[in-house]
């Protein structure tokens, strides 16, 4: 049996996104705030005193594994740090100008008006990842601890099912799942007295909680979609600094979610992506492809002409909204940011959100410092906190958004239209819209025509258009490739023969990283499944849009992944 070193801090994060930032230095400036004022006489409980708190992130560096578009409302950060510009917050540039395209497969016909739900002037174009590292600075300012490549593998309960904390993956195991003799290193268990879990859209420690303790009993399905994203260099002149192009319609078909931006950033950087979403029907449909057949519309590769491409990355996005939020708490844990559906859908925003939740966790976590009380007694006051806030202001109202759009691009623009008229109701009078999990939704190649057609056309030039190997490049991805693979197939039987005739392996399609391809096997005489983990950029689709739900993502080794630093 392996020893490992236990570890016991006061606060635990999981993740070193916005959210758990945002929290950790709110809490720590929450905790500071009152221990003075009890001091002072202001307040009659007792000091809290030292508190421990740490944060244990997966990738090289913080921000390694952060992805956004990203348009910022800096509500939540001038919330935490009212002079957050006077500190060094890392913008790039604030939005100038917008415009909103509705593209057919040539024409671009331009919106007089920007829809409310996409106004962004004032608001901040930033690289996320920037300004995680730069949260992070401010965190270890505040005597907080930030381990990175430590990814948590499991989550740790007590015999009553109470989280208790977390336990760290091993280093060096190998291919056959046995300690390497050269360089293996037994992980740690982190305990504490409350865990906070914000590892971003369809966290893997999320995923296992919710599950094991039934925290979406009553709530619908998470439905997500994946952003796939890429900075290019242009000249100067093809696109103005802080302006905002968010697109409809081409290359998605109407049955299809789907949507593009393009931000002008310094330096002539344009910040380009498209968002498709993961409840779609056709199993032939390609999300990487979908954004390159994006580029080929003649008003975006205008903007791109003579340009370079020069970073890669994609992310899936929890867009479900307010009906598919779990349980936000339990015995001795808290959920915030994308793992709990934070994500406002309408605005295609999420950063102000997770922040803003992790915040007020912080809130909560500092009454169960003060009470000494870490059970569900007291820590079921986040989700009050949660719905007594703004949150509930700017998400309730959009509560059935994403899943309108399951019945159809100009029917939800109607339903939307309605929504908005009437503080959310679908249609202007159903509380609450049922929906479906995207893996059921999607359709067996039986069921549909003319899918292989779908990208005919559509050439990898390597100028304006990329295949995935050489988009994977520019993600920097790097794993160690002596480790068993991080993504399980639980029944790769199913791979060659099932999927094969009831949806034509749609892997090797939905993966934006060329991790899954089918390859022959003469002993068998047939297809079977390659897995290429080492070209996984994390974005977790495969474990959201499999239809038999059979890949199941887990941390791989600490360190290993994309390093989206900069993007």
């Amino acid at each position: 049996m392996i020893e490992r070193e236990r570890i016991e801090v006061d606060v635990l994060f999981v993740g070193a996104g916005p959210a758990n930032l945002a929290a950790a230095l709110h809490l720590r400036n929450l905790i500071k705030k009152h221990d003075e004022e009890v001091e002072r006489g202001y307040r009659k409980e007792e000091k809290i005193g030292e508190v421990s708190i740490a944060i244990v992130e997966k990738g090289t560096a913080v921000g390694a594994h952060i992805l956004s578009g990203a348009v910022m409302d800096p509500k939540a950060l001038k919330e935490l740090m009212p002079d957050f510009l006077e500190q060094g917050c890392p913008i790039d540039t604030e939005v100038k100008s917008e415009s909103f395209w509705y593209l057919t497969e040539k024409r671009k016909i331009e919106s007089p008006i920007i829809p409310p739900p996409l106004r962004n002037h004032g608001y901040y174009i930033v690289s996320l990842s920037r300004v995680c590292e730069w949260l992070a600075e401010k965190c270890e300012q505040a005597d907080i601890n930030i381990f990175t490549e430590f990814p948590a593998s499991e989550i740790l309960y007590d015999k009553d099912d109470r989280v208790i904390g977390v336990r760290l993956g091993d280093k060096g195991i190998g291919k056959d799942g046995k300690p390497r003799v050269t360089n293996f290193e037994p992980s740690g268990d982190i305990l504490a007295k409350v865990t906070v879990l914000g590892e971003g859209s369809r966290g893997s420690l999320a995923k296992q909680l919710i599950a094991r303790l039934g925290l979406d009993k009553g709530k619908e399905p998470m439905i997500y979609s994946l952003g796939i994203k890429e900075l290019w260099e242009v000249p100067a002149g093809n696109i103005k600094e802080g302006h905002v192009i968010h697109t409809l319609g081409f290359p998605s078909d109407s049955q299809t979610y789907g949507g593009g931006w393009i931000y002008g950033m310094k330096n002539n950087i344009v910040s380009i992506g498209y968002v498709t979403g993961l409840d779609y029907l056709d199993p032939m449909i390609d999300p990487h492809a979908e954004f390159q057949k994006f580029k080929t519309h003649p008003a975006v590769a205008k903007i791109l002409s003579g340009g370079k491409m020069i970073r890669y990355g994609a992310k899936s996005i929890n867009a479900g909204g307010w009906h598919t939020q779990p349980q936000l708490y339990s015995d001795g844990v808290l959920l915030v940011g994308d793992c709990a559906s934070f994500l406002n859908g309408q605005r295609i925003k999420g950063i102000h959100t997770a922040m803003k939740s992790g915040m007020l966790a912080a809130e909560t976590i500092l009454e169960a410092l003060i009470k000494k009380d870490f059970s569900s007694r007291i820590l079921k006051h986040y989700e009050h906190k949660v719905n007594q806030s703004w949150l509930y202001d700017e998400l309730h109202p959009v509560r059935n958004f994403h899943g309108a759009f399951q019945r159809g691009r100009w029917s939800a623009l109607v339903n939307a239209g309605l929504q908005f008229l009437s503080s959310g109701f679908a249609w202007g009078f159903i509380d609450r819209e049922s929906h479906i999990a995207g893996h059921e939704r999607m359709q067996k190649l039986s069921e549909i025509s003319n899918g292989h057609q779908r990208y005919e056309k559509l050439k990898f030039d390597k100028k304006l258009t990329f295949d995935k190997l050489t988009d994977v490049y520019h993600a920097s991805v790097a794993h160690e490739e002596n480790q068993p693979p991080h993504l399980h197939v639980l029944d790769t039987e199913i791979c060659a023969t099932r999927c094969v005739e009831e949806y034509g392996n749609p892997c090797v399609r939905f993966c934006p990283a060329a991790v899954y391809e089918m390859e022959f096997n003469p002993k068998t005489n047939r297809k079977e499944l390659k897995v290429n983990f080492t070209n996984c950029v994390h974005c977790k689709t495969c474990d959201i849009i499999d239809p038999y739900q059979i890949i199941n993502w887990v941390t791989p080794e600490g360190g290993g992944g994309p390093n989206y630093k900069g993007m």
